[in-house]
C-alpha cells in the first residue's frame, strides 16, 4: 500500500508541476544576483549577499526564501488531499474495505506526506546547489560567526539545514492531515490549512502574545541558521524538531480518531 501511495502521488502531474515551480525559484535567484552582482551586505533575505563569493549559498538562500510560503503552500495542497481527494473522488470507500484498514491507509497517507515534505525541500536544496555551483566560485563556507569552515564541512552542515527545513514542514503537514479527515472537498482542506497557517504566521509576528510564541509551529522555523556558526547552537534546533514532533503526534491522533470513526457512504 505504502508503494502504491509514493507512486501515486510522485506521479500526478500537479505534484512534478509543483517540485518544477519550486525549483524555478532557487535557479531564478541565483541568476538574478549574477546578473545584478549581488545585495549589499545585510539586505535581502539571509545568506542571498553571500551567494556571490560562495555558490553553496545558494541553497541557503532558497530555502530562506521558499520557507515562509512556498514550501508550506505545497505541503497544504498535498496533505489536504491526502483523506479529503480520496473522498470527493468515491475512491476512499473501497480503500477502505481492504483488510489493511483505516489506521494503515492513515498511516501510509502520513509517510506519503512526509517523503513530499523532504522531496520538496530537497528539490529546492538541489536546484540552488546546481544554480549556485554554475554561476559562482566554490569556496571555504563562511559562518555566522565570522570564521570559515572547509568546503566539506561546509556542505555537510547545509544539507543537514536543508533536512531541518523539511523537519519544519510536519507540522503543517500534520494539521493538513487532520483537516482532510474532516471534509470530502478537497480545495476545501487546502484553503482552511493554509488560513490556519497563515492565522499562526500572524500570531507569531505579534509581541502582544510572545507568551504562547514558543508553542507556535513556526516559532524555531529559521533556527537551521544556527548550523552555519562556529559552534552550532542547538537550543533552537532542538526545539524545533520537538514542537514539530509534538504536532505530528497531536494532530495524527486526531485524524486518526477522526478517520476511524468517520461514516463513508460513497
Amino acid at each position: 500500500m505504502l508503494r502504491n501511495e509514493l507512486s501515486t502521488l510522485f506521479r500526478r502531474r500537479r505534484t512534478q508541476a509543483m517540485l518544477a515551480a519550486l525549483a524555478v525559484v532557487p535557479v531564478l535567484i541565483s541568476v538574478v544576483v549574477r546578473l545584478s552582482g549581488g545585495p549589499s551586505g545585510g539586505e535581502g533575505p539571509r545568506f542571498l549577499s553571500q551567494v556571490t563569493h560562495n555558490g553553496v549559498f545558494a541553497v541557503l538562500a532558497g530555502l530562506t526564501v521558499m520557507l515562509p510560503i512556498f514550501l508550506p503552500m505545497a505541503v497544504t495542497v498535498v496533505a489536504g488531499d491526502a483523506i479529503a481527494g480520496e473522498a470527493g473522488l468515491g475512491t476512499l470507500r473501497y480503500l477502505l474495505v481492504r483488510p489493511a484498514g483505516r489506521a494503515r491507509l492513515l498511516a501510509c497517507k502520513t509517510v506519503a506526506v512526509m517523503a513530499f515534505c523532504l522531496a520538496a525541500t530537497a528539490t529546492v536544496a538541489v536546484a540552488g546547489l546546481l544554480s549556485g555551483v554554475a554561476l559562482f566560485p566554490l569556496e571555504r563556507v563562511t559562518t555566522l560567526s565570522g570564521d570559515t569552515l572547509p568546503l566539506s564541512v561546509g556542505m555537510v552542515r547545509i544539507a543537514i539545514a536543508a533536512v531541518l527545513v523539511a523537519v519544519s514542514l510536519l507540522g503543517v503537514a500534520a494539521i493538513g492531515l487532520f483537516v482532510s479527515t474532516m471534509t470530502d472537498v478537497p480545495v476545501g482542506a487546502m484553503a482552511a490549512t493554509l488560513a490556519l497557517f497563515i492565522g499562526v504566521g500572524v500570531l507569531n509576528a505579534l509581541p502582544q502574545v510572545d507568551v504562547i510564541h514558543p508553542f507556535l509551529l513556526t516559532n524555531y522555523w529559521t533556527s537551521y541558521a544556527d548550523l552555519l556558526r562556529t559552534e552550532v547552537r542547538w537550543g533552537g534546533i532542538v526545539r524545533n524538531v520537538g514542537l514539530q514532533g509534538l504536532y505530528l503526534a497531536v494532530f495524527g491522533s486526531a485524524a486518526w480518531a477522526r478517520l476511524t470513526t468517520k461514516d463513508v457512504l460513497c
